[in-house]
């Protein structure tokens, strides 16, 4: 297994906003007469204690996902799903809040996605990463580009949503990101030291649990699981605290700057890693990822990014304030 991660792509050439400037915009842009609250199923996560990380051979050293140590976690609500491309929409229309895909004008979307047309189009590639495709004009309602769209897909995930965007996102709704201490004990459902929010053996009975890549990364994908991109926020089993596809389909956001030292370097006792690193974490894997190269749809495992980059495999879920 290599040390790679194939569902990163960062905006490295590009001047990073900060998460004060794009929400100093934002409230300037926004009356606030229009915050609303988008319905959601929320999950109650009681209070408690749980073993955090991992320290099986499974895992990324350089990522930081050990030592595996005891961690306390005040209760909060969790959304049940990640943020759809129905409720990003409402926000969108409600505020006029412009993305940061948008603004920039391109967004990384994954080759095999990209029409013939549109690949005659792509500028460049990251070379670490040529799995991905610098589209322009790709952005949450355009995943693959100018040529596609989402009204097909309303109760996906909405994707191409910088770290920024889901600030906003939950500036507006009265919402926050989970912390990555919020989100691995949610993720893990009450279960102890599991590879998955749902066991140890990836498949159940023969069942796919969670929308990973099937196949040979990154030519083939046989989609065995029933799904080649995004699926249905609502597909597979809920785990034990009653949340969705916390594993595959779909990185999503935490509220934490990302270091390798984070379980050195944070407290037991609801951490947050607030020290700027100039990428933020992220959390459960995505459709992308596979155990002979990106074997991070694992609970404990982690990954990062910059806060203004964007990827068509990259979204959030939120917690209730």
């Amino acid at each position: 297994m290599q040390n790679n991660n194939c569902c990163s792509a960062s905006r490295t050439l590009h001047p990073v906003h900060s998460a004060v400037d794009i929400q100093a915009q934002f409230k300037q842009e926004t009356d606030p007469s229009s915050s609303a609250i988008i319905h959601m199923n929320w999950a109650d996560i009681p209070a408690g204690s749980f073993d955090m990380g991992t320290d099986t051979s499974e895992g990324f050293p350089s990522d930081g996902e050990g030592p595996v140590r005891e961690v306390y976690v005040n209760s909060f609500c969790m959304s049940a799903y990640t943020v759809t491309n129905e409720q990003f929409r409402q926000f969108i229309e409600a505020t006029g809040y412009v993305t940061e895909a948008e603004r920039y004008g391109w967004s990384y979307v994954f080759h095999l996605f990209v029409s013939e047309e549109t690949r005659q189009q792509v500028r460049s590639t990251p070379q670490q990463v040529p799995w991905w495709y610098v589209v322009e004009g790709a952005d949450w309602k355009r995943p693959e580009g100018p040529d596609s769209s989402i009204m097909d897909r309303l109760n996906h995930p909405v994707v191409h949503i910088s770290w920024n965007d889901a600030v906003a996102y939950c500036t507006w709704s009265g919402t926050r990101l989970p912390t990555e201490a919020e989100w691995e004990y949610a993720a893990r459902g009450g279960l102890k030291r599991k590879t998955y929010p749902w066991g140890d053996i990836l498949k159940q009975d023969g069942r796919h649990m969670c929308n990973i890549w099937q196949g040979k990364f990154p030519v083939k994908n046989n989609a065995s699981d029933g799904y080649i991109g995004t699926a249905p926020v609502d597909s597979y089993e809920p785990n034990g605290y009653g949340l969705y596809n916390v594993a595959g389909n779909v990185w999503e956001w935490c509220a934490d700057w990302f270091t390798p030292g984070y379980h050195r370097e944070t407290s037991a006792d609801n951490p947050l890693y607030q020290r700027e690193t100039g990428r933020k974490s992220m959390r459960g894997g995505s459709y992308l990822c596979h155990r002979s190269y990106c074997n991070r749809y694992r609970v404990a495992a982690r990954s990062s990014n910059t806060p203004d980059s964007s990827t068509g495999n990259l979204g959030f879920r939120v917690v209730q304030i």
